[in-house]
């Protein structure tokens, strides 16, 4: 907590508000149920939910009218794939907190959405499973998205810079990028 502190207080001092507050932090790891310890569940809970909950709580003062929220959930959410249990839950939550954030936020004039990437060559499971699991899992991924290919990281930058300016009349929303993964 200290350190989201300091960066409010920086930001503050800087330059006095926010416009856009972009909650991307996050991690994975995967686990089926009967392998994941509680070591695991809290870690991501920590750093899926409740970082983004609170960084959202301290920045409240410099959110005016206008401005927005943008988190980071994941296409994972809905989709029930095996040995992420953990890891859907807490984008399964910020889902859920991104309606209610909504809600509570309107009256305010802050706008409060979610970006909801799909499979993105980020790199990130190739660093949190064995080289071979990675692959192999990488491959289905790919093979399974109607577009046939990974999203890149630039794609969802753009559309978090829509939900964040331009989509003016947008609030409580899940925006999906992912090829189309979790509609067709």
């Amino acid at each position: 907590m200290s350190d989201i502190n300091t960066l409010v207080e920086r930001v503050r001092s800087e330059f006095g508000a926010v416009d856009l507050l972009v909650l991307n932090a996050g991690g994975t790891d995967t686990a089926s149920v009967a392998d994941t310890d509680e070591a695991l569940y809290d870690r991501l809970f920590a750093l899926n939910t409740k970082a983004p909950f609170f960084t959202l709580q301290q920045f409240l003062p410099l959110l005016g009218a206008g401005s927005s929220v943008v988190l980071t959930t994941s296409v994972n959410n809905t989709k029930g794939i095996a040995t992420t249990g953990v890891y859907a839950a807490t984008k399964a939550a910020l889902r859920s907190m991104t309606r209610t954030f909504a809600r509570e936020l309107v009256e305010r004039g802050v706008r409060v959405n979610a970006v909801s990437p799909g499979p993105i060559d980020t790199g990130i499971l190739e660093r949190t499973m064995p080289a071979q699991a990675a692959r192999a899992f990488l491959e289905q991924i790919r093979d399974d998205n109607p577009m046939r290919r990974f999203g890149e990281p630039v794609e969802v930058a753009r559309a978090i810079l829509y939900l964040g300016f331009d989509a003016t009349y947008t609030t409580g929303t899940e925006l999906l990028v992912d090829g189309g993964a979790s509609d067709l």
